[in-house]
């Protein structure tokens, strides 16, 4: 045994990203922020006026998830009835009659308690807004996508095993069971 060896070094672990890293503390930070301006406006106002609020954002909450449910079933009716495919019509949403995305996550974001996720439930519910919002995703979407394929046969592919020494090497396990299994002997039972 000797004193002051340095171990081999071995794969370093992956790194977090940044988003990761940083989601808890601006979840936290959003809810204090929330409950800072929930009291400020008690404190303004009175409990009750907060209380219908919340209740008022709630219920708009559920009216807008509803409404855009029904737009999304009749849609899906009206391409079964007229024999096309639900799946080609929910690549491109335009043709298909509107996406229904933006005013789900309103109702979600209407729907949670708080001040900021009402105002921000209400301009996703505002057009312009909710155009601005939805190129920006399809811009992030598709520039995400250039590069990972996304089939269910790529995720197998790139399952891989690795070695100690940091080579990756891809196989597969096969099991050679030529003993079938002994009987379990229970020992008996004394007393």
């Amino acid at each position: 045994m000797t004193f002051g060896a340095t171990p081999p070094p071995g794969p370093q672990p992956p790194r977090r990203s940044r988003a990761r890293r940083f989601l808890p503390l601006g979840i936290a930070a959003w809810m204090v922020l929330e409950v800072w301006l929930l009291i400020v406006v008690a404190g303004a106002t009175n409990g009750l006026t907060v209380f219908l609020l919340l209740l008022g954002g709630v219920i708009a909450g559920a009216y807008v998830i509803k409404r855009a449910g029904r737009r999304a079933w009749r849609k899906l009716t009206e391409t079964l009835q007229a024999g096309g495919d639900p799946a080609a019509s929910s690549k491109d949403p335009a043709a298909a009659g509107g996406d229904n995305t933006l005013p789900m996550l309103a109702g979600l974001l209407l729907m949670v308690p708080g001040l900021v996720t009402d105002v921000l439930g209400l301009l996703c519910l505002f057009p312009p807004v909710g155009k601005l919002l939805h190129r920006r995703a399809e811009k992030l979407l598709a520039r995400r996508s250039s590069g990972t394929p996304g089939t269910l046969g790529d995720a197998f592919q790139q399952a891989r095993m690795h070695r100690p020494d940091g080579k990756v090497v891809q196989g597969e396990v096969i099991h050679h069971d030529d003993d079938p299994p002994a009987p379990r002997q229970d020992p008996p039972l004394t007393g």
